[in-house]
């Protein structure tokens, strides 16, 4: 038997903050773009009730971890519960089980910030962030860590939901966030533009981002999902986490090259690529720059296998034993010297 560990959100709460997560990930994107190998997630749907599968994984040699994502969304009672199990990626031996939902947001947020520090101008000091739920608190929680902010605006179409996001993220973030009533108030004059929505039309329009924007794009997880128009995506160096997700499902990509504005081709680089110095950046001061985030195995495993090591330094989480399968087919161990 293998000994592993189960550690539920209450484990892993806490132990590790904004900056160390954006490092956790940002190594994860640096390996991918020097050949660690993923792939995007693969959906499963089911009709009645109507909810999905989701699942994705990733090996990182160099993090020393392999594993996966599955979560399941939607059906009856329109939740989603998310789970992560993490491999040591030299014996293949389990590590741990991971309750993923207190993982969500932090490695999501984490990836947004890689995607800033990589495309986003060095004097960047003013956000933009259209969309006031969990995601979008990730996002500027982690956002502040990269750059130097002195100004936010948030606009979500309900007003209740700006206000409360201002008052509580501004504490959060020690920098002034005000709500304003449109997303053009909030887009005017922003360094940097986070979309963190469910929308299915443009939440912004390229007229109001001037030269010189980066964005990032966190609601592009669906074909049908679209926060940024045609000509918004046209203009930019598009930068997605993977391009095979981009080609699967980011919407705002997909329905500009359905309009005719853009092909794979004016698909600048992977953000590992980016990351990894294999691909240029942001290359001039006035323009305007997309990272479309949707969501990969290499955020999630690489921000869970840091909360899994300082679990287990911490003492928390539960023992479990996984059976091999020499075990379980023989009743022993496999030996593997004679093999050698």
């Amino acid at each position: 038997m293998l000994g592993a560990h189960y550690l539920d959100s209450d484990d892993i709460r806490g132990l590790a903050n904004e900056p160390e997560f954006v490092d956790a990930v940002r190594t994860a994107y640096r390996e991918h773009g020097e050949g660690a190998p993923t792939h995007p997630r693969i959906t499963l749907e089911t009709e009645d009730p109507a909810g999905v599968l989701n699942s994705y994984m990733a090996i990182l040699p160099e993090t020393g971890v392999m594993g996966g994502y599955m979560y399941s969304a939607g059906f009856a009672d329109a939740d989603a519960r998310f789970v992560t199990p993490i491999f040591d990626a030299e014996t293949g031996q389990p590590l741990a089980v991971v309750d993923g939902a207190y993982v969500n947001t932090h490695k999501t947020g984490a990836a947004g910030a890689v995607g800033i520090d990589a495309l986003a101008r060095d004097d960047a000091s003013t956000i933009a962030v259209i969309g006031s739920g969990a995601q979008a608190r990730g996002q500027l929680r982690a956002a502040v860590t990269v750059r130097e902010i002195d100004d936010v605006r948030v606009f979500s179409p309900t007003p209740e939901h700006r206000e409360t996001f201002a008052a509580e993220m501004s504490e959060t973030v020690e920098t002034d966030v005000r709500a304003v009533e449109s997303s053009a108030a909030a887009v005017d004059g922003a360094d940097i533009v986070i979309t963190a929505t469910n929308a299915s039309a443009p939440v912004i329009d390229a007229e109001t981002i001037d030269a010189g924007t980066h964005i990032n794009a966190i609601g592009q997880y669906d074909p049908e999902k679209r926060e940024l128009d045609a000509e918004t995506v046209r203009r930019a160096v598009y930068v997605p986490d993977l391009r095979a997700r981009a080609l699967q499902d980011a919407g705002s990509f997909l329905q500009a090259r359905e309009a005719g504005v853009v092909d794979e081709e004016d698909i600048h680089a992977e953000l590992g690529a980016v990351v990894a110095g294999n691909a240029a950046g942001r290359t001039d001061r006035d323009e305007v720059t997309i990272f479309d985030s949707g969501g990969t195995a290499l955020e999630t495993l690489s921000a869970a296998a840091l909360l899994y090591r300082r679990a287990i330094d911490a003492g928390n989480g539960t023992e479990i034993t996984l059976a091999s399968a020499s075990e379980v087919y023989t009743g022993k161990q496999h030996d593997t010297s004679e093999e050698l």
